[in-house]
């Protein structure tokens, strides 16, 4: 299945508008402001007064200055609004209604501003969960899961789900709140007109029952066809040399204008049926209040046919809404199902419940022995029996100090070696032991710090060199950082940048050849201190000339520590103590650079085919 489709399966399943099970889950880290929620729900008794005021204060007004009729006596309320004697009437009621006007504003701000706030509270709180958890997931879970998609769990999916907040369950609930309120409301000044301004609701819940289904379709739509633009913006922009380099930008722009000719027509449905139902509200208002004009003519009060005119506008207000409420909550609880998916992953590589004590850790000075050792990519789902095993029996013991070296073909099996005693992944059969101890009765924190990795696609962060050399540690000071660089080689092309050690690296370190960027991670791993070194295929990029500097600071590097060397070029591992040679997942020779050769075996092989054309003429016809 293609990197779209893939997307376009997942964003099909919008879910519901209102999922009482993921509410529940989120209050988890609603909980905390209680309080502010409490608030928002108290004050939306307050908002609902101070929105009845106005036209109330218009109507009293009215009856004042048109009587208020001879068959009902004014209530206590039009009484207490009634002005003094010292005050005129017409200056009275318009400073009651700026008042109850300019009171209404004040609290919707305040309540806004309340609810806003706490949702972004919550909203930190969960994102900041789901980004520890994304850091503790194992490694063969972002083999497996698009980083793209990963990145709209922390970024889009959590503004979906604090602009529920902001405008969808809590304005959600105001608004029918308000609704409920304004017909009781009308019911209690007078029973007869407000039946018949009632009169076109049930036609209004109808439809909006069938706009609720249509624009279900019509969501789900808009939200494939964007996903797949995603998907193909990020495979071109990530495959943009290969578009270049192959002529592919007419072909791709092709595929991309009609992705997004596809999302242009779905959204035009979604703005058709959003069009009717505003239109279909508005109708329904105004058919509405030709019945309060003509029922209630000489059967009411002007006041009472204003009020009703008036509240029945606020009443159909919220449905004209809908449209935008219903796909905000619908978005919301899809992203959050997304959301919790992340969440309830479990990692693959957890921590003992009680890790090994310090002490024992640091008993010795970086044994490592690999007991027969069987790993195989696949999930625990595939039996043994079928599983394509990438590891077979592998065994093997360095003493504390000691130098090695793994080679073999591509997929024999030696990054592989790296990641079981990382613990990146754990062994499916055997035992990985650091200093006699198995590294999963270690905690990780601990392991990774008795062993540190430098990797053949060196990675540098945003910031500054500095940055990139401490990692944050703020037990490594500026001389620590400056004597390891030196120690490595690294100083000197460091000294010469504009501003030194405080040199802002760009992203992904695209401003540093790639001979400095494997200084860089070599300085590093000697300041971050570690008794076990791993060095996986340190010097397959780098040119021969710039691998002499390398091979300087790798040196540096293996001083007083257990070495672990991954590498393609036989030549820059003659000099470790031995050299043990993986073909097909198992060790099937080991010994010294000179031992092996003598062996005419599977090292020998390899190292013919690498330099057979610097071999003399009676060699290479051996070979």
């Amino acid at each position: 299945m293609s990197a779209s489709a893939t997307v376009g399966v997942e964003e099909e399943a919008l879910g519901k508008a209102y999922d009482a099970r993921l509410i529940r889950r989120l209050w988890h880290w609603i909980k905390p402001y209680w309080t502010q929620v409490a608030l928002t729900i108290l004050l939306v008794g307050p908002l609902f007064l101070v929105e009845l005021a106005p036209a109330w204060v218009v109507k009293s007004g009215l009856e004042l200055f048109f009587g208020a009729g001879a068959e009902r006596e004014p209530g206590w309320l039009d009484r207490w609004l009634m002005p003094p004697g010292e005050i005129p009437a017409s200056l009275w009621f318009v400073g009651l209604y700026l008042v109850a006007s300019g009171l209404s504003s004040g609290l919707n701000y305040f309540h806004g501003v309340l609810m806003a706030t706490t949702g972004q509270y919550a909203v930190r709180d969960l994102r900041r969960d789901v980004f520890a958890h994304i850091q503790r997931l194992h490694i063969g879970f972002f083999d497996h899961y698009p980083v793209g998609r990963l990145v709209t769990r922390a970024t889009n999916d959590m503004e979906n789900v604090s602009e529920m907040f902001s405008s969808g369950i809590v304005a959600f609930v105001t608004d029918v709140f308000k609704m409920i309120g304004f017909a009781v409301v009308l019911f209690a000044v007078d029973p007869d007109l407000a039946l018949v301004t009632f009169s076109v609701v049930p036609l209004m819940a109808v439809g909006a029952i069938v706009f609720r289904w249509k624009v279900r379709e019509a969501f789900r739509a808009v939200r494939v066809k964007i996903a797949r633009i995603n998907a193909h913006l990020q495979e071109t922009v990530g495959g943009m040399k290969v578009v270049q380099l192959f002529t592919r930008e007419e072909r791709n722009f092709r595929d991309f204008d009609g992705m997004n000719a596809e999302h242009r027509d779905a959204w035009k449905q979604s703005i058709r049926y959003d069009a009717l139902l505003f239109s279909s509200v508005e109708a329904a208002q105004n058919v509405t209040v030709a019945l309060i004009i003509w029922y209630g003519t000489g059967l009411a009060e002007a006041g009472i046919l204003y009020l009703f005119i008036d509240y029945m506008r606020r009443f159909f207000l919220p449905l004209r809404d809908l449209s935008a409420k219903y796909s905000v909550m619908q978005s919301s609880m899809a992203s959050c199902e997304r959301i919790f998916l992340i969440l309830d992953t479990e990692p693959a590589v957890r921590d003992p419940a009680t890790p090994a004590p310090e002490a024992r850790e640091r008993r010795a000075r970086g044994g490592v022995e690999f007991d027969r050792v069987w790993f195989s990519y696949d999930d625990d789902t595939v039996p043994e029996s079928e599983r394509e095993w990438v590891l077979r029996d592998v065994s093997f013991r360095l003493e504390p100090g000691e130098k090695a070296a793994f080679v073999g073909a591509t997929g024999a099996g030696k990054t592989t070696l790296i990641k079981l005693l990382t613990r990146l992944y754990d062994v499916d059969r055997g035992a990985v032991r650091v200093d006699g101890v198995d590294v999963r009765e270690l905690s990780q924190h601990a392991l990774r710090r008795r062993v540190v990795t430098v990797l053949q696609d060196v990675f540098l962060f945003s910031g500054s060199v500095r940055d990139n050399l401490g990692l944050g540690r703020e037990d490594l000071g500026d001389a620590t950082l400056e004597a390891a660089a030196r120690s490595v080689q690294a100083h000197d092309f460091i000294a010469a940048l504009p501003e030194s050690y405080e040199t802002p690296v760009r992203e992904r370190g695209s401003n540093f050849s790639a001979g400095q960027r494997q200084l860089l991670s070599f300085a590093r791993a000697l300041a971050h201190g570690a008794d076990v070194l791993v060095l996986d295929e340190a010097t397959s990029s780098i040119d021969t000339e710039t691998e002499a500097l390398i091979q300087r600071g790798i040196h540096v590097l293996m001083e007083d520590k257990t070495a672990i060397a991954i590498a393609h070029r036989l030549s820059t591992i003659r000099d470790v103590d031995r050299i043990y040679v993986l073909d097909g997942g198992r060790v099937v020779e080991s010994g010294s650079h000179a031992e092996l050769l003598a062996q005419d075996g599977v090292y020998t092989r390899l190292y013919h085919l690498q330099y057979e054309d610097q071999l003399p003429a009676g060699e290479r016809a051996s070979a």
